[in-house]
């Protein structure tokens, strides 16, 4: 199950964790099938067969690294070997064997595997660090030694030389650069296609010759006749009509270039790269004479394979459209090229350091090299460094002499930069870990100039000899024909000053001005309202410099505007925030005070003042109105959930059910934005009991998390079934769950089953655009960065997040507690029919929500079910599962939602995802300077959220039918079980495992 955290620390401890964390002899069936269902998440462990996986999930352990911790040191003789399923570790190497002279040498990101040593005693090679906190897979020695011996050939992929399988390679087996420019064309006449790519090729051409036969015949051009050959434009046109997995030109294009990779498709004149333009291509099959026709019986098969195939050629076309790019030599990319290989580098985890300008600078440079065996030699150590490299595809081996394998680096790793900017020969040899391995390289002389370009291109301001503001001169020139420049870092006061004095005059106020917007968005995260109002009216009353009386009039008028245009823009960003900060409000009072006496004077000012004065009203009566707090039940398990949702804000009170160990428990009324301390506090007093209490999260499956003082808003932090305790320290062993967060004990398929699928995704799809409706944006913000840094609640968030869990959820529920198989695949095929209504509706959240259930293990376990499924549902889920395929920062999603138009409700997770990658990726300050291009970044993804809501949702979208109230009651008060080990016993009732 793929559940949605409300906020990065607040999760229950993992119920994989809490099998992982029982002796190997108490494990049962239920908890290996748990773990295993977490570990062929990770990518290492995929290529396993199962019997090997089951072995592993028996009898590892599971560790937990904070940031800092040394797990071993060089030298040491090893008792374990380990696996990274999240964080990453430093690797660590000393030539005198002094751990205070050791240099870091590369990192162990997810998937890694490591600690082989142990299979001969050696003592460990290097030292191994944790870089922030980091989740570990620990086999001992003794179980690793035993799996070694039954499983060489399987464990020989995944670990590193001697003991991997890998070909020693020599170096000629190495290309030099120039010749790695047209390695592709070199290897690709004499390659094999893959046998799944020539069956899509024979489905095709089958497909057209039954469809289009037109498109396969002799063509003349310049007195030649080329046979039976097809044009590439209209190859395009035809593959764009047969399915709406084809989202775009440049994405069939991206399906034929597969072939054509392959040799499935050739073009006439052997060229590299499928164009959509009157060009000649030949399918594999035609390239003999006198090829025969498919029969009617082959055309019929096509005609059944061609939806897969389409399908399975749109998820691997991206790819291979990129790969076509980047075989370009930089002078010959497009700007369409060069945006798609820069979105490609905006999501490398290697580059997030990097200003947007550099990532500019290199998608025109970045090559692409690929090498197809294992065992050769990238580079040796000891030679001179000519490029750097991230890994696309694959893994490599990072060797140094004497010590062997030290590390190995997975995709989205780089390496090679050190040499580079140190000119220092290459500290170790890299050598390929597998076949197919697949680079971007940028080559040193292009390392070099960016880096000189960006120097070159970067403004320094300094005050007491220190920066206080760092600009780069942006690529695009401003309308006026001058120089723009873009802020990198800064101080707050110095960030803000440069936006004031730079800001678009011709611009209203309700319209984007992303530079602006930025600053308006994200000063909450480096510049607080208590800090920023004050600034603004300084600016706003700032004396003019001397000159001449016409000067000073417009450098005052000039800088007075500009601080109205923000603070118009800032007030309208804020909305009801606003009215929770009393300062805010005074300073808009106060502004606006002297803004209606100098527009006496300077007339000006007066077009701004009735703009200022309806935003003063607005949020001073709203202020005033909202001093009488709104009461929220918590979670709204009652008839308020039929209620039109309102925001929930941070001066309304809730009513908190909180627990005592006995199950009893006390009602406690307070802010939304309570802390724990906060809660604890009122739960005592009402107890009237003296004792120290902590504050526990208790899942319906029995886990036990214990809230931190200075959590905000713990009840949103609740999963579904959670409840709140309050108890002793003595009494936290004994907790038991109440018998209501078991969850229904029935389905409610009986009273779902006779309403119409599409009334179901339309009032679910209501819903959901109500708590979407009710975010703001910053409450983004609030849970990437952290609440507890702004005292701010996350509740709507928190509200939208668990909606996306509770419809996921129920799905698992009601295919587990159905216990007739026939009911059962009706159930399938009426959560497929409500995916499609909902992607209809543009409703993203709910859509991935019931596929996600579909795919949770205790669902997609059922085997006998799925059989009895009829084919062409088989076929819509594939095709709805393919817009989850997480390859490529979940291309294939990003690419659907390019092709919608507002109003859109979007998959949250992914957003945030987004967000917490690039806070997680970048520093905030660097050197005492806010980090704006983070800022940024960040901003660009919030912008996003900002265009699903840009037009308002039309209710009349579907026609309402008689029994809508009874939809509606019932899509809002959807009954699940969370408990996965739960759910997962439920499945073994339905269908025992297969012996």
């Amino acid at each position: 199950m793929v559940a949605v955290q409300t906020s990065l620390n607040s999760s229950p401890l993992a119920e994989w964790i809490c099998c992982l964390d029982k002796r190997p002899s108490e494990r049962s069936g239920e908890d290996v099938d748990i773990i295993l269902t977490r570990l062929r998440e990770v990518k290492a462990f995929q290529r396993f067969p199962t019997p090997l996986l089951l072995q592993i999930c028996a009898c590892a352990f599971y560790e937990c690294l904070e940031k800092g911790i040394t797990l071993f040191r060089q030298g040491d003789i090893g008792t374990s070997w380990y696996a990274v399923l999240s964080g990453s570790l430093d690797v660590k190497v000393s030539e005198t064997a002094n751990h205070l002279d050791a240099v870091t040498i590369c990192s162990l990101g997810i998937g890694t595997a490591f600690g082989e040593s142990i299979l001969d005693n050696t003592p460990r090679h290097a030292t191994i660090v944790s870089r922030e906190t980091s989740e570990l897979l620990r086999i001992e020695q003794r179980e690793f030694k035993s799996l070694w011996e039954k499983y060489r050939q399987s464990l020989a992929g995944l670990l590193a030389p001697p003991y991997g399988a890998m070909e020693s390679g020599s170096n000629n087996d190495r290309l030099t650069d120039k010749d790695n420019m047209n390695s592709d064309s070199a290897n690709k006449t004499h390659k094999i296609p893959s046998e799944k790519l020539q069956r899509a090729g024979k489905v095709l051409r089958n497909a057209i010759l039954s469809r289009a036969p037109h498109m396969i015949r002799d063509r003349k051009y310049h007195l030649k006749t080329y046979r039976q050959c097809c044009v590439g434009t209209e190859l395009v046109d035809w593959l764009v009509l047969q399915s709406a997995c084809v989202l775009t030109r440049s994405h069939a294009v991206g399906m034929w270039q597969a072939l054509l990779e392959e040799g499935v498709l050739n073009h006439v004149d052997q060229e590299l790269g499928f164009q959509d333009k009157y060009l000649f291509y030949r399918f594999l099959d035609d390239e003999e004479e006198d090829t025969p026709l498919p029969s009617e019986e082959e055309k019929r098969e096509s005609e059944e394979e061609l939806p897969e195939t389409i399908l399975f050629l749109a998820q691997i076309g991206p790819d291979a459209l990129l790969r076509m790019i980047l075989r370009k030599s930089p002078g010959q990319r497009t700007g369409d090229d060069l945006e798609i290989i820069y979105d490609e580098l905006l999501h490398i985890k290697a580059l997030t350091h990097l200003s947007n300008t550099v990532k500019r600078e290199l998608a025109s440079v970045v090559i692409f090299e690929s090498h197809a065996k294992a065992g050769t030699v990238l580079f040796n150590q000891g030679e001179e460094g000519t490029s750097w490299y991230i890994i696309q595809k694959g893994s490599v081996n990072v060797v140094i002499y004497g010590k062997g394998v030290v590390c190995t680096l997975h995709e989205g790793d780089d390496f090679g930069k050190l040499a580079l900017v140190t000119d220092s020969p290459r500290a170790a040899s890299i050598v390929l870990r597998e076949d197919n391995c697949h680079f971007l390289r940028v080559d040193k002389e292009d390392f070099n100039r960016i880096l000189r370009d960006v120097e070159a291109n970067t403004v320094r301001l300094k005050e007491h000899e220190q920066a206080v503001l760092v600009l780069e001169k942006s690529p695009r020139a401003s309308t006026l024909g001058s120089i723009k420049y873009t802020v990198i870092s800064g101080t707050p006061e110095k960030i803000l000053e440069h936006f004031l004095e730079t800001m678009r005059m011709d611009v209203h106020h309700s319209e984007p001005d992303p530079a602006v917007d930025d600053f308006v968005l994200m000063h909450c995260v480096f510049m607080p309202n208590s800090q920023l109002c004050p600034l603004l009216m300084a600016h706003y009353h700032a004396a003019s410099p001397p000159g001449s009386e016409q000067e000073r009039l417009e450098y005052t008028l000039n800088s007075k505007r500009r601080v109205l245009i923000l603070a118009l823009r800032w007030a309208n960003t804020h909305s009801y925030l606003l009215q929770e900060e009393p300062a805010a409000i005074s300073f808009m009072e106060e502004l606006y005070g002297s803004v209606s006496n100098d527009s006496r004077t300077l007339r000006a000012l007066k077009d701004l003042v009735p703009d200022l004065e309806k935003v003063v009203k607005l949020h001073s009566e709203e202020a005033k109105s909202t001093k009488k707090k709104t009461l929220i039940r918590q979670f709204s398990n009652g008839e308020e959930r039929l209620q039109k949702k309102q925001p929930i804000r941070n001066q309304d009170d809730i009513l908190l059910k909180v627990y005592c160990s006995d199950h009893t428990y006390t009602t406690i009324r307070i802010p939304v934005a309570a802390t724990g301390r906060e809660v604890i506090s009122a739960v005592t007093d009402k107890l009237g009991t003296t004792d120290e209490h902590l504050l526990v999260h208790l899942s319906s499956g029995g886990e036990k998390q214990l809230l931190k003082l200075n959590d905000v808003s713990v009840f949103s932090t609740l999963n579904i079934n959670g409840r709140l305790f309050a108890c002793p320290r003595e009494q936290l062993n004994g907790l038991t769950t109440l018998p209501d967060q078991e969850g229904p004990s029935a389905g409610s398929m009986s009273t779902f089953e006779l309403m119409s699928s599409k009334d179901l995704a339309y009032q679910m799809t209501m819903f959901d655009w109500e708590l979407f409706s009710c975010v703001h944006e910053h409450e983004l913000l609030y849970h990437t960065f952290g609440r507890q840094s702004f005292r701010r609640t996350t509740a709507n968030l928190d509200l939208f997040l668990r909606r996306f869990n509770q419809v996921q959820l129920w799905v698992v529920t009601e295919v587990c507690l159905c216990s007739q198989l026939s009911k059962r695949v009706q159930l399938l095929k009426k959560f497929i029919k409500i995916a499609a209504h909902c992607r209809e509706f543009k409703n993203l959240n709910s859509f991935f929500a019931i596929i996600m259930g579909m795919s949770n293990p205790a669902v997609s376990r059922l085997s006998q079910t799925w059989e009895k499924l009829p084919t062409k549902f088989k076929k819509f889920y594939a095709e709805f599962e393919s817009m989850m395929d997480p390859s490529r920062n979940h291309r294939s999603y990003r690419l659907t939602v390019t092709k919608l138009e507002a109003p859109i409700i979007p998959f949250m997770p992914l957003l945030l995802k987004d967000m917490t990658f690039t806070h997680e990726g970048n520093k905030t300050f660097i050197d005492n300077m806010v980090n704006f291009e983070k800022m940024r970044i960040i901003a660009n993804t919030i912008r996003q959220v900002r265009h699903c809501r840009s037009q308002p949702f039309n209710p009349d979208i579907c026609q309402p039918n008689k029994n809508q109230a009874e939809v509606r009651g019932y899509v809002r008060k959807l009954c699940v079980v969370d408990n996965q080990r739960a759910l997962t016993q439920l499945s073994y009732r339905l269908e025992p495992r297969r012996t």
